[in-house]
């Protein structure tokens, strides 16, 4: 396996699989198989999950809630998601932890950095709800956060689309796809690949990114052995 250890950053709307909104079974469980066979191969596995297919704080706000208060729902709508998936792992026999950066204590563990990487040497999964703790910042921020703290080999971001593209390949069927992009280059064009905050405080830590497919059969295995999927934003 190229890296030994990794964040995986999964978007709340990919638990919907087929659905308008909530969860789907039939989803966590293709995701439960898809990390059992990098865990299976000794891959050290965090995960971050947001929480937008149960609530969004940013879309809240902009209905007219309370922007700290939005958030702090969208916090706990992250682990909600995080519960979701620890279940899903452990019917797949995938020993996991959640860890809530908002204090749930008996739901999940709350957030300490060197209890997550024992759990991670021990061949546990370890999942991280409830955001950075803090209003005003995204999972994205979150994923990049942890895995900094983490001293994660990559940011492996899984989403619907295959890579990076020039503009929204969903909307413009001339879009053209990225294989290798740096950070400077992201900024410079304007793509969209993080949120600036989470973005920034990757490429400041040298910390390299992919965005791949997460819902094709056999993808995640493949990244982390080291082939060529999706698009990697490095220096």
């Amino acid at each position: 396996m190229k890296y030994k250890r990794i964040l995986l950053k999964l978007s709340g709307e990919a638990l919907m699989g087929e659905r308008q909104y909530g969860i789907d079974p039939k989803r966590l469980a293709e995701y439960a198989y898809e990390i059992k066979q990098i865990t299976d191969k000794g891959v050290q596995v965090a995960i971050v999950i947001g929480g937008g297919n149960i609530f969004r704080g940013v879309a809240g706000a902009s209905k007219g809630m309370d922007r700290v208060q939005a958030d702090h729902m969208g916090m706990l709508a992250t682990v909600i998601n995080g519960l979701a998936l620890q279940s899903a792992l452990e019917d797949a026999e995938i020993p996991t932890r959640l860890q809530s950066a908002v204090k749930i204590n008996e739901v999940a563990e709350p957030f300490i950095r060197r209890r997550a990487m024992r759990h991670l040497e021990k061949g546990r999964v370890v999942i991280f709800g409830g955001g950075t703790g803090n209003p005003y910042f995204t999972t994205d921020s979150a994923a990049v956060l942890r895995a900094i703290e983490i001293n994660a080999d990559v940011i492996l971001k899984g989403t619907r689309v295959d890579g990076i593209y020039t503009s929204d390949p969903e909307k413009n069927a001339d879009a053209t796809k990225f294989d290798f992009i740096s950070f400077d280059d992201v900024l410079r064009k304007g793509l969209k690949v993080m949120d600036t905050t989470a973005f920034t405080l990757s490429q400041e830590n040298e910390l390299p990114i992919i965005v791949f497919d997460m819902n094709k059969a056999g993808n995640l295995l493949k990244v982390v052995s080291g082939e060529s999927i999706g698009t990697q934003v490095n220096l």
